[in-house]
């Protein structure tokens, strides 16, 4: 059976017979599928409902879920089939991105010597950002953003906050960082990412980014900046804040700054 738990729409249930191929219609731009007891394989079309078939430079994240297994996924382009994710791998949950062309995924089950249970599943996104808009997409990732950069990012991101680091914990399996921030202006937020501290006064909450980028607990405000991408926060722009308010300040003399923000 799949379903798909985008939260835009009502669950997809449907019976995948022993060797055929199935096509999956998914209507959201976000959500997840998951296929139990994988045989024969699947077509995935995300074909969403609130995004115009007219709309150009969209950008499709898959992510697969833990402990998926039972098939791989390939994405299909121009009759060929691009490997993404195969059974079995038990590395780091990498996300992978693509340019978004009316294009499918291709999940096709592979040969089982038992009848256990198992599932192959994966997250998706489509989103108006191109890929290169990701931190970790970007070919110089670690590298301090321009003042142009720091001001666009502002106007663009799903978070923007002011606060401080209160903690850096390293995920080397992950390739990752998770700096814990202690948030005392909360600027805009796409999502319940950061929650009222439990004795008060501010927000708290994480942010994650590579693990080459080497970061540390430092004293001092930030102005963070990022993406919510499947539910987690990563890192954008992240200047000191009297950096931020001397930049803001610089633009909005010339009358250059892209949105307007409080600096205080």
């Amino acid at each position: 059976a799949l379903t798909d738990a985008c939260p835009l729409c009502s669950g997809l249930t449907r019976e995948a017979h022993r060797k055929e191929v199935e096509q999956v219609y998914l209507r959201c731009s976000a959500g997840s599928v998951e296929w139990m007891y994988p045989t024969g394989a699947l077509i995935v079309n995300v074909r969403p409902n609130t995004f115009p078939s007219s709309q150009q430079h969209l950008t499709l994240c898959i992510k697969p879920l833990r402990d998926s297994s039972g098939a791989n996924i390939y994405l299909e382009k121009t009759g060929e089939l691009q490997l993404l994710v195969r059974d079995g791998d038990r590395g780091p949950r990498q996300v992978h991105c693509f340019d978004f062309t009316q294009r499918g995924l291709f999940v096709e089950a592979t040969p089982q010597q038992d009848i256990s249970r198992r599932n192959t599943g994966f997250q998706y996104e489509l989103t108006s950002r191109c890929v290169g808009s990701d931190l970790h997409a970007q070919s110089a990732p670690c590298r301090p953003c321009s003042d142009t950069e720091v001001l666009l990012a502002v106007c663009t991101s799903d978070f923007v906050v002011r606060g401080s680091i209160q903690n850096v914990t390293h995920q080397p399996e992950q390739q990752e960082s998770a700096i814990h921030l202690h948030v005392s202006r909360l600027y805009r937020q796409k999502s319940r990412v950061f929650r009222p501290a439990p004795a008060g006064g501010g927000w708290r909450g994480h942010v994650t980014t590579l693990l080459e980028c080497g970061v540390k607990p430092g004293r001092g405000d930030f102005l963070f900046t990022g993406h919510i991408h499947f539910g987690e926060a990563h890192l954008g722009c992240a200047p000191r804040f009297k950096d931020f308010q001397r930049m803001y300040k610089d633009a909005e003399e010339r009358g250059l700054n892209p949105c307007e923000m409080g600096t205080e």
